[in-house]
């Protein structure tokens, strides 16, 4: 059975960081940072439904302009994460355009936007038929100490770091991962189609194991009826959700490193900035930033499977192999 995150970063290394993460067979995807998208697609951006800002730099919340447009028109919410002075920002971008010709769209994009402090969730929504005015702020505490969204098949989280300015790491875990057993399908003549999906749907909601699934048959005839946790014993194979992790800006300190140890330990890839070699570490120091050097140390230290290095300096166009060398001497020493 395949991941069932493909992630990617939009631009090259040098370039605005943005990673893309469509989710397998649901039509949709999740963005963490939205520097320049250009590089997607109007399908693309339309599969978007949430959205994690690590914080407001043009490079990284630029895209959000050109994802605003695309959106326009539709019947769609999508959800923004951010860091403290998130939503005043937001509406910044919202309230520097005119928006009297939204009532001619009879749909209704919704933004639900919420920042996100040390120990608080501030949460706001901004409606197209409502020109984007601010709605009512609601404020709920953190409850978890990473936790910022759940659904039935992932959940992410989020840490506070510094950058010389509040900013946000990321991590996006599948709870766990359901494989289908081809051969128990063939052995019980079942047909493969969009029943499974269903199937996989009531294993991640945690449905009732009593409650009935009907799998059709791979010749003509009534499909078959199924207890679900007997159907869940001949065709599932349940096994540990795979984990993106998402870096970006950061300074390398005490705190911050222990956080993100903390926020990414075990993840099957890990996307983390390395803006410096280690002969510039005065600079990555001034700038806030991390060398190549000390993004190996980090992945070695959390137990990282893969890693990718991005968000070089534009000064470094070309230049990856040293990055990756340099890291990977870390990495060996860990």
């Amino acid at each position: 059975m395949p991941p069932a995150f493909y992630p990617v970063l939009v631009n090259l290394p040098t370039g605005d960081p943005g990673l893309f993460i469509p989710l397998l067979f649901q039509r949709r995807a999740v963005m963490m940072d939205l520097g320049d998208i250009a590089a997607l697609s109007p399908k693309d951006i339309l599969k978007i439904s949430h959205v994690f800002i690590t914080h407001t730099h043009m490079d990284h919340f630029i895209g959000f302009d050109r994802l605003l447009r695309v959106f326009l028109g539709r019947e769609k919410e999508v959800v923004l994460y951010g860091p403290e002075g998130f939503l005043a920002n937001l509406e910044g971008k919202l309230t520097g355009y005119t928006w009297n010709l939204v009532d001619n769209y009879k749909s209704c994009l919704t933004l639900t936007a919420v920042e996100v402090g040390k120990d608080t969730l501030i949460r706001r929504q901004y409606l197209s038929r409502e020109k984007f005015s601010p709605g009512p702020i609601e404020i709920s505490g953190r409850q978890q100490k990473t936790l910022l969204h759940e659904e039935p098949a992932f959940l992410v989280s989020g840490a506070v770091l510094d950058h010389g300015i509040p900013v946000l790491g990321f991590s996006l875990k599948e709870k766990f991962t359901i494989n289908i057993r081809k051969d128990a399908m063939n052995r019980l003549g079942l047909c493969p189609g969009p029943w499974l999906q269903e199937f996989k749907k009531a294993l991640y909601d945690g449905a009732d194991p009593e409650c009935v699934v009907r799998a059709p048959r791979e010749k003509s005839g009534p499909a078959s009826t199924w207890r679900l946790g007997d159907l869940t014993d001949e065709l599932a194979m349940i096994t540990k959700g795979q984990k993106i992790a998402y870096i970006c800006d950061v300074g390398y300190s005490r705190s911050n490193r222990e956080k993100i140890i903390d926020l990414v330990h075990g993840a099957d890839h890990l996307f983390i900035e390395a803006a410096f070699l280690e002969n510039e570490h005065r600079h990555a120091v001034q700038k806030h930033h991390l060398t190549a050097r000390q993004a190996g140390e980090i992945a070695a230290s959390a137990g990282v499977r893969r890693y990718t290095l991005f968000h070089f300096s534009p000064r470094y166009e070309g230049a990856s192999e040293k990055f990756y060398k340099e890291a990977a001497e870390r990495l060996s020493l860990v």
